[in-house]
């Protein structure tokens, strides 16, 4: 039970990230001046919503042109996406009742070890571009240099579900090795009493048993 919540919680997780990686509600801004029109920014491009047309979206131009937070961003969201895809094609055949590696516990042992490491990598390297972009936000917005007039971007929904599915893919993880580590319990061989008095009760079971 504990490695199949492992696996669903993580792929939950990367899933989340998925999502979070395309979605262009990373920032949002909108003016005083003009209420109307909403932009929102993402990893891959930005978009204007107005009441009269609807959303438009367009892709970056330049790569190189882009803020040094959403280069690196962009670089860390596909790294989570790749080790989080990899921590549940590692971990599933490591899940007991699958029928792959039959026979073979240390190998599923150590295949669980492997998807709950890459799970924390896909976690840490999806929190980790979230918070950034969340920490040059949070400077920009408060940078005395731009005058109080001038539009400023602000949290967007994607934030968070960044943040939640880094998250989950950590717990995940986690859940990974304390699966692990019930197994470890659970196969451990049984304690044999070595205590003088237990030695001399079962001689005397034994000589009883054959009077």
């Amino acid at each position: 039970m504990m490695q199949r919540t492992a696996l669903f919680v993580t792929f939950g997780g990367l899933v989340t990230s998925l999502i979070t990686t395309f979605l262009p509600l990373w920032k949002t801004m909108n003016s005083d001046l003009n209420e109307v029109e909403n932009w929102f920014s993402g990893l891959w491009h930005t978009c204007l919503y107005t009441e009269e047309v609807g959303v438009q979206c367009k892709a970056y131009e330049s790569i190189m042109g882009l803020p040094m937070d959403l280069q690196i961003s962009r670089v860390l969201m596909s790294v989570s996406i790749a080790t989080g895809g990899l921590a549940l094609l590692a971990a599933f055949p490591g899940l007991e009742g699958v029928e792959m590696c039959v026979g073979q516990s240390v190998l599923k042992r150590r295949l669980l070890i492997l998807g709950g490491v890459l799970s924390w990598v896909s976690g840490l390297t999806t929190l980790a571009p979230v918070s950034l972009v969340a920490y040059t936000t949070v400077v920009d917005f408060w940078d005395e240099g731009f005058p109080d007039v001038m539009p400023r971007w602000e949290y967007g929904e994607a934030m968070f579900s960044g943040w939640f599915g880094g998250l989950a893919l950590v717990i995940g993880g986690t859940l990974f090795f304390v699966a692990v580590c019930m197994g470890d319990y659970d196969q451990r061989p049984p304690s044999v009493p070595n205590s003088p008095q237990t030695k001399h009760r079962t001689k005397q079971y034994l000589k009883t048993e054959v009077l």
